[in-house]
């Protein structure tokens, strides 16, 4: 079908500008892997960096080297894939009954778990909850402080309000209880939702440097972002003292930032096709 002359102008346009807005997103990572395989004297230069500059794994070399890197890595992984599956059963399990209209004080629970989202405990009584349930300088400290989110179940409870009544009921009628109607009929009709709060759960909980650094002191207990933090300290430290290094300074922060990014951006592509769709869908109003 031909286009007017308007319309592939209009066209012409969009891809140009979305191009160029893809591309002010895509370089800050691009330069910071582009610099995280430079050599140090490339480094110290500045300026951009549209490919690395006398290339060398020196960065990732000295990361690797570090003491802890492999405990870091297995203890984000753990708070992360185990946060993220609780996460989204607690989130499902709260949702699913408040979307039921014949629910007793729903609007009483629904009006608690908004409240959350404007007021909280603050730093000291959760750190002391915390202390009291013996859970400070344990790795499950960080994974029940995002175990749920009022906003996540604001989320979920709009997507599960909007499926049909009738697939219930029948399923009621041919004898199924309610456990049973949850874990095989709501949750894989939920699929979409779920795979979008599940990538919104994961990057907070592998990014998470602010509990992991109040709650947890103990080595072995060491996340990636507060093991990252201690390498970037440390080479800063050691060039301040004048101690020679193979890498620049930003040259190994660029290499961490890479470091930690790398899970995540692996775990994406498998998400995508249900990233937007559920994004969508559970933006219908409570």
């Amino acid at each position: 079908m031909n286009t007017s002359l308007s319309s592939r102008i209009f066209n012409a346009a969009n891809l140009s500008f979305l191009s160029f807005l893809s591309l002010i997103m895509v370089y800050p990572l691009w330069r910071e892997v582009s610099l995280s395989l430079s050599s140090k004297q490339a480094a110290l230069r500045g300026g951009l960096y549209l490919w690395p500059q006398e290339f060398t794994w020196n960065a990732y070399i000295n990361i690797m080297h570090t003491n802890f890197i492999w405990t870091a890595y297995m203890n984000s992984i753990f708070i992360t894939v185990a946060g993220t599956l609780l996460s989204l059963l607690v989130t499902s399990a709260t949702a699913y009954p408040l979307a039921k209209r014949t629910l007793p004080f729903k609007n009483l629970f629904l009006f608690m778990i908004v409240f959350t989202l404007i007021f909280n405990g603050g730093l000291i009584p959760t750190y002391l909850v915390m202390r009291q349930l013996f859970l400070v300088n344990t790795i499950w400290v960080v994974i029940v402080l995002h175990l749920i989110s009022a906003f996540n179940v604001i989320i979920m409870l709009s997507f599960i309000r909007a499926l049909p009544d009738e697939i219930e009921e029948s399923a009621m009628m041919d004898g199924a209880n309610p456990v049973r109607i949850f874990f095989t009929i709501i949750l894989p009709l939920c699929k979409p939702v779920l795979a979008t709060l599940a990538l919104w759960i994961a990057v907070g909980l592998w990014n998470n440097f602010y509990h992991a650094f109040i709650y947890m002191n103990d080595r072995s207990l060491t996340t990636l972002p507060v093991l990252l933090r201690l390498i970037i300290v440390g080479q800063t430290d050691a060039e301040q003292l004048g101690q020679t290094s193979d890498s620049a300074t930003e040259s190994v922060i660029a290499a961490t930032i890479f470091v930690s990014l790398v899970p995540i951006l692996a775990v994406y592509p498998f998400l995508q096709k249900h990233f937007i769709k559920g994004a969508l869908l559970g933006s219908v109003k409570v």
